[in-house]
């Protein structure tokens, strides 16, 4: 089962990067901290540090979350522990990473 699980990632993964029409390539200076995410906030900085789109996804593919952050702090305590799909938008740039929440 856990195979099952993760060719629906991989798969969603590649079909997400071939399908982006809104992406210049990946964001300038983007990290993430910590991954895995084990105290409930995950920390997202940039070179811009401009407003980001936070989408996050199940790895099935269904939004899980939607929301703006102006700064550098996520907080992600409504997640149950698991594999999920962070995608960041911020001005025409696009980021797309495994996130781990335990």
């Amino acid at each position: 089962m856990k195979k099952l699980y993760a060719i629906i990632f991989f798969l969603f993964i590649s079909f997400s990067y071939g399908q982006s029409s809104q992406s210049n390539g990946d964001i300038d200076g983007f990290s993430m901290y910590p991954n895995p995410v084990i105290t409930g906030k995950v920390y997202i900085s940039t070179n811009l540090n401009a407003p980001k789109e936070i989408f996050i996804y199940d790895v099935f593919g269904t939004l899980l979350l939607k929301t703006t952050i102006l700064g550098k702090e996520l907080n992600l305590s409504d997640l149950d522990a698991g594999v999920y799909v962070l995608r960041v938008l911020e001005k025409d740039k696009m980021a797309t990473r495994k996130l781990i929440v335990k």
